[in-house]
């Protein structure tokens, strides 16, 4: 009961903050983006309380430390840079049945991220707020956190994790709404393509995140260049 009241309050609160808040800011893009970043924060908060009620760390959706040695270190980049892209194909795909879904080829709405362009100090801290919001955050909520409490609530075997990395990659795809069909298509598969790598990976959270810090990385930067 517990558990299912946690995942309840992880989902359900940060749905209700964007639905009163979000109209409340209009169009303006950063302050939308901060809404989004927002609840993604209080996730995070309601996870780690729920850590620390059953004295639990990070490391119970395997968030361990990697580097135990050079050999260690150099495997443990080769693999994030695998599930990179995987994660990156995984996107394309993405890209392809969105275009089947909607019709025609519709271009993933980032204008969110307008007031990049060119601005590099907020580039920045665009990035620095996105490694510890996104690349940290989602990774620890969808796979680490949605992954491991939905097989913990229902059944951890082969069945019960497929269902769970297919629910927490639907999930991690609706939450990018604001990218659009096409958008919320490319973050569902790539979701998908995370949490089987999540699973084949020993549930090492760690691989994840730096991996998701590739694409976030790339996505600021096409953002802060020049349109062509």
């Amino acid at each position: 009961m517990a558990k299912a009241s946690e995942l309840a309050l992880v989902l359900v609160i940060p749905l209700a903050v964007i639905t009163v808040i979000l109209p409340l800011v209009g169009d303006d893009p950063l302050r939308r983006q901060a809404v989004a970043w927002v609840a993604n924060v209080i996730m995070l908060g309601i996870v780690w309380g729920g850590l620390r009620a059953r004295g639990q760390r990070w490391r119970h959706f395997g968030l361990n430390n990697p580097f135990g040695g050079s050999q260690s270190v150099i495997r443990f980049f080769l693999k994030s840079l695998a599930v990179f892209a995987i994660a990156l194909t995984a996107f394309v795909i993405g890209s392809v049945i969105g275009a089947n879904i909607v019709g025609v080829p519709e271009a993933t709405q980032t204008s969110n991220y307008d007031y990049l362009r060119g601005n590099l100090p907020m580039l920045l801290l665009a990035l620095a707020a996105v490694y510890v919001v996104s690349s940290f955050g989602e990774e620890a909520i969808y796979p680490g956190f949605l992954i491991t409490r939905l097989t913990e609530l229902g059944s951890a075997g082969n069945i019960g994790i497929r269902i769970a990395v297919v629910v927490s990659s639907l999930i991690f795809g609706l939450i990018h709404f604001d990218w659009g069909v096409m958008g919320v298509m490319q973050t569902s598969c790539m979701g998908l393509a995370l949490g089987i790598s999540y699973i084949y990976l020993g549930r090492n959270l760690s691989i994840l995140i730096l991996a998701h810090a590739y694409m976030d990385t790339i996505l600021l930067i096409q953002m802060y260049l020049p349109a062509s």
